[in-house]
Protein backbone atom coordinates (compact mmCIF):
# COMPACT_ATOMS: atom_id res chain seq x y z
CA UNK A 1 0.00 0.00 0.00
CA UNK A 2 1.23 3.38 -0.27
CA UNK A 3 0.66 5.73 2.55
CA UNK A 4 1.28 9.14 2.91
CA UNK A 5 1.71 11.58 5.74
CA UNK A 6 0.07 15.41 5.37
CA UNK A 7 1.05 17.68 8.02
CA UNK A 8 0.24 21.61 8.32
CA UNK A 9 2.05 24.05 11.56
CA UNK A 10 -1.13 25.61 12.44
CA UNK A 11 -5.22 25.09 12.22
CA UNK A 12 -5.31 28.34 10.11
CA UNK A 13 -3.24 26.30 7.61
CA UNK A 14 -4.57 23.77 5.12
CA UNK A 15 -3.69 20.81 3.81
CA UNK A 16 -4.96 21.48 0.61
CA UNK A 17 -2.16 21.91 -2.00
CA UNK A 18 -0.67 18.28 -0.44
CA UNK A 19 -3.53 16.59 -0.45
CA UNK A 20 -3.95 17.56 -4.03
CA UNK A 21 -0.07 15.86 -5.08
CA UNK A 22 -0.64 12.51 -3.57
CA UNK A 23 -4.23 12.34 -5.42
CA UNK A 24 -2.27 12.74 -8.28
CA UNK A 25 0.76 10.25 -6.99
CA UNK A 26 -2.24 7.28 -6.40
CA UNK A 27 -2.12 6.94 -2.25
CA UNK A 28 -3.98 4.59 -0.95
CA UNK A 29 -4.20 5.98 2.62
CA UNK A 30 -3.83 9.88 3.66
CA UNK A 31 -2.61 10.61 7.41
CA UNK A 32 -3.37 14.46 8.04
CA UNK A 33 -2.33 16.53 11.06
CA UNK A 34 -2.81 20.39 12.15
CA UNK A 35 -0.27 20.04 14.62
CA UNK A 36 3.47 21.62 14.94
CA UNK A 37 6.12 19.90 13.35
CA UNK A 38 8.11 20.68 16.63
CA UNK A 39 5.61 18.33 19.15
CA UNK A 40 7.17 15.00 19.66
CA UNK A 41 3.48 13.30 20.02
CA UNK A 42 2.14 13.05 16.49
CA UNK A 43 -0.95 10.54 16.46
CA UNK A 44 -1.50 10.58 13.20
CA UNK A 45 1.93 9.76 12.23
CA UNK A 46 2.58 6.83 14.96
CA UNK A 47 -0.76 5.40 13.67
CA UNK A 48 0.37 5.30 10.21
CA UNK A 49 3.73 4.40 11.45
CA UNK A 50 1.41 1.51 13.06
CA UNK A 51 0.18 0.19 9.65
CA UNK A 52 3.31 -0.32 7.94
CA UNK A 53 4.30 -3.49 6.38
CA UNK A 54 6.85 -4.55 4.27
CA UNK A 55 7.13 -3.56 0.86
CA UNK A 56 4.73 -0.38 1.73
CA UNK A 57 5.59 3.08 0.61
CA UNK A 58 5.13 6.14 3.08
CA UNK A 59 4.59 9.80 0.64
CA UNK A 60 5.75 13.15 2.13
CA UNK A 61 4.58 16.62 0.19
CA UNK A 62 8.14 17.64 1.92
CA UNK A 63 10.38 16.33 3.83
CA UNK A 64 9.87 19.00 7.05
CA UNK A 65 6.26 17.62 7.07
CA UNK A 66 7.40 14.23 8.54
CA UNK A 67 10.33 15.12 10.54
CA UNK A 68 11.30 17.49 13.32
CA UNK A 69 14.93 17.43 12.97
CA UNK A 70 17.72 15.39 11.11
CA UNK A 71 17.76 13.24 13.93
CA UNK A 72 14.40 12.50 13.92
CA UNK A 73 14.29 12.18 9.90
CA UNK A 74 17.00 9.77 10.49
CA UNK A 75 15.05 7.64 12.92
CA UNK A 76 12.23 7.60 10.77
CA UNK A 77 14.59 6.53 7.56
CA UNK A 78 16.02 3.46 10.08
CA UNK A 79 12.15 2.65 10.78
CA UNK A 80 11.15 2.48 7.06
CA UNK A 81 14.54 0.62 6.47
CA UNK A 82 14.15 -2.17 8.87
CA UNK A 83 10.13 -2.85 8.19
CA UNK A 84 11.44 -2.77 4.48
CA UNK A 85 8.95 0.39 3.50
CA UNK A 86 9.98 3.01 0.93
CA UNK A 87 10.28 6.32 1.63
CA UNK A 88 9.28 9.22 -1.38
CA UNK A 89 9.62 13.01 -0.78
CA UNK A 90 7.71 14.52 -3.92
CA UNK A 91 9.15 18.10 -3.91
CA UNK A 92 12.44 16.89 -2.60
CA UNK A 93 12.76 14.76 -5.22
CA UNK A 94 13.54 11.62 -2.98
CA UNK A 95 12.75 7.70 -3.48
CA UNK A 96 14.48 5.81 -1.24
CA UNK A 97 13.63 2.53 -3.15
CA UNK A 98 17.26 3.56 -4.87
CA UNK A 99 20.64 4.10 -3.39
CA UNK A 100 20.88 7.36 -4.87
CA UNK A 101 17.73 8.62 -3.32
CA UNK A 102 19.08 6.71 -0.11
CA UNK A 103 21.67 9.45 -0.30
CA UNK A 104 20.10 12.03 -1.64
CA UNK A 105 17.63 11.66 1.40
CA UNK A 106 20.56 11.72 4.11
CA UNK A 107 21.81 14.93 2.11
CA UNK A 108 18.35 16.57 1.88
CA UNK A 109 17.72 16.31 5.68
CA UNK A 110 21.11 17.77 6.54
CA UNK A 111 20.35 20.28 4.37
CA UNK A 112 16.73 21.16 5.91
CA UNK A 113 18.18 21.09 9.32
CA UNK A 114 20.49 23.69 8.39
CA UNK A 115 17.88 26.05 6.60
CA UNK A 116 15.91 25.79 9.96
CA UNK A 117 19.10 26.19 12.13
CA UNK A 118 19.67 29.60 10.01
CA UNK A 119 16.14 30.72 10.21
CA UNK A 120 16.19 30.22 13.95
CA UNK A 121 19.41 32.46 14.44
CA UNK A 122 18.08 35.10 12.20
CA UNK A 123 15.14 35.01 14.41
CA UNK A 124 17.00 35.01 17.69
CA UNK A 125 19.60 37.67 16.30
CA UNK A 126 16.36 39.91 15.23
CA UNK A 127 14.66 39.51 18.08
CA UNK A 128 17.55 40.77 20.13
CA UNK A 129 18.14 43.64 18.46
CA UNK A 130 14.48 44.76 18.65
CA UNK A 131 15.28 44.34 22.54
CA UNK A 132 18.62 46.06 22.33
CA UNK A 133 16.20 49.33 20.85
CA UNK A 134 13.36 48.71 23.57
CA UNK A 135 11.11 46.62 22.31
CA UNK A 136 9.41 43.88 23.98
CA UNK A 137 8.36 40.81 22.01
CA UNK A 138 5.33 38.50 22.70
CA UNK A 139 1.89 39.08 23.03
CA UNK A 140 0.26 41.61 25.15
CA UNK A 141 -0.36 40.47 28.77
CA UNK A 142 -4.49 40.93 29.39
CA UNK A 143 -5.44 43.58 31.57
CA UNK A 144 -5.26 42.09 35.47
CA UNK A 145 -8.83 43.70 35.74
CA UNK A 146 -10.40 42.20 33.33
CA UNK A 147 -8.57 38.74 34.20
CA UNK A 148 -10.33 39.30 37.54
CA UNK A 149 -13.70 40.07 36.15
CA UNK A 150 -13.81 37.26 33.44
CA UNK A 151 -12.79 34.67 37.06
CA UNK A 152 -15.85 36.00 39.05
CA UNK A 153 -17.76 35.05 36.10
CA UNK A 154 -16.51 32.04 36.01
CA UNK A 155 -17.14 31.43 39.76
CA UNK A 156 -20.68 32.73 39.42
CA UNK A 157 -20.99 29.58 36.63
CA UNK A 158 -23.99 31.52 34.90
CA UNK A 159 -22.36 32.00 31.70
CA UNK A 160 -19.84 29.48 29.86
CA UNK A 161 -16.39 30.09 29.04
CA UNK A 162 -16.75 31.29 25.66
CA UNK A 163 -19.36 33.54 26.62
CA UNK A 164 -17.00 35.22 29.40
CA UNK A 165 -14.23 35.69 26.74
CA UNK A 166 -16.64 37.45 24.53
CA UNK A 167 -17.82 39.56 27.16
CA UNK A 168 -14.11 40.06 28.29
CA UNK A 169 -11.67 39.98 25.88
CA UNK A 170 -9.47 37.51 27.92
CA UNK A 171 -8.90 34.36 25.86
CA UNK A 172 -9.74 31.05 27.29
CA UNK A 173 -5.95 29.78 27.57
CA UNK A 174 -5.50 33.20 29.85
CA UNK A 175 -9.06 32.19 32.07
CA UNK A 176 -8.10 28.24 32.48
CA UNK A 177 -4.72 29.78 33.57
CA UNK A 178 -5.87 32.06 36.25
CA UNK A 179 -8.03 28.92 37.04
CA UNK A 180 -5.09 26.29 37.67
CA UNK A 181 -2.59 29.28 39.18
CA UNK A 182 -5.76 30.39 41.97
CA UNK A 183 -6.07 26.71 42.75
CA UNK A 184 -2.50 25.80 43.08
CA UNK A 185 -2.14 29.05 45.87
CA UNK A 186 -4.73 27.87 47.49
Amino acid sequence: MIFAYARVSTQDQNLEMQLDTFSKYGVDEIFQEKISGAKKDRPQLEKMIGKLRKGDKVVVYKLDRISRSTKHLIELSELFAEKEVDFVSIQDQIDTSTPMGRFFFRTMASIAELERDIIRDRTKAGLESARARGRVGGRPKADKKDVEKALKLYDSQTMTVDEIVDMTGVSRATIYRAVKERKQQA
